[in-house]
């Protein structure tokens, strides 16, 4: 939907933030939009309302357009300003959100061009009505199984370690002695014997790792199990739903995000979806976040 290009006019340069049905006119008022050259406000589309404001065209073109996307202080500042704009009028009236920066050669061609797409805004508006987005992500639990296993296994071994350790010393120290000369067959034994290896020393090494990795597989299980129940208990309480991909782990974050998406929930749902989601804690021990309500920018469709 975007019309931008290197020689436009800058008094005609239309920036539409979003399209909605039936705004008050005094809710765009005192917003300040992405430039402060002149005020945000309404244009009708007949049935419809475009939320606009003109813009200078020579902070637009393709060329400062890209130079903006480089720059990710200045990127974040157009992104603030636009969904204050596109989230003030969602408080008040169904709203459309359009994509950050579509831009118009002028009112007549936001007409035409929003005008030949009513219907899909019409059907996004009643869809979206009186509903908001929840954004929910669930890491796995804390393996505290596996990991006290392995702890305990390590201290086990440690244990071990130290006392074998002790029992080498002392019988060394023995052998060593060069006034017992009852040690000097011992010692030779003893060299012999260091260096073979303990009996079944490499099948308990091979059990200990099959075991770990029989114990990491059920845990990825269980987090994949109780991420999808999640979804079902929170879908079901949703009009729509979609499915993100999982975020990547931080440097040294341990957690793993096992469930990213996003829900349409009724407005008069959303302390019952507070509830479910915390009962859902409880009963997973699994990290729930919970995050909304937004502006249904997910449920929209591609306007």
């Amino acid at each position: 939907m975007t019309e931008r290009g290197p020689e436009t006019s800058d008094a005609d340069t239309i920036y539409v933030f979003a399209v909605c049905r039936d705004p008050d006119p005094t809710d765009v008022v005192g917003l300040t939009g992405v430039s402060d050259d002149s005020a945000v406000s309404t244009l009708s589309l007949g049935t419809l309302t475009a939320i606009v404001q003109t813009v200078r065209a020579a902070d637009f073109t393709d060329e400062a357009w890209q130079a903006r996307l480089s720059d990710q202080r200045e990127l974040e500042r157009y992104a603030r300003a636009h969904h204050d704009v596109v989230s003030a009028v969602a408080a008040r009236c169904p709203t459309v959100p359009l994509p950050m920066a579509t831009l118009y050669h002028g009112e007549r061609r936001v007409r035409e061009a929003l005008g030949e797409e009513a219907d899909r805004f019409r059907a996004a508006l009643r869809r979206i009505a009186h509903h908001a987005e929840w954004g929910v992500k669930v890491y796995a639990p804390p393996s505290t199984r596996v990991d006290r296993d392995a702890r305990d296994g390590r201290d086990a071994r440690d244990g071990r370690d130290e006392r074998e350790g002790r029992s080498d010393r002392l019988e060394r120290d023995r052998r060593d002695d060069p006034h017992d000369p009852e040690r000097a067959p011992a010692r030779q034994v003893a060299s012999a014997d260091r260096t073979r290896p303990a009996p079944g020393a490499g099948l308990a090494y091979l059990n200990r790792k099959r075991g770990a990795q029989e114990r990491r597989e059920r845990g990825q299980n269980e987090a994949l199990r109780i991420a999808e129940a999640v979804d079902a208990e929170v879908g079901g309480l949703a009009k729509a739903s979609r499915r993100l991909r999982p975020q990547p782990q931080a440097a040294g974050e341990r957690r793993v995000q096992v469930l990213n998406a996003t829900y349409l929930v009724a407005e008069h749902r959303a302390e019952e979806l507070a509830r479910l989601t915390r009962t859902l804690r409880e009963r997973t021990g699994a990290r729930i976040e919970l995050s909304g309500p937004w502006v249904p920018y997910s449920f929209v469709g591609e306007v």
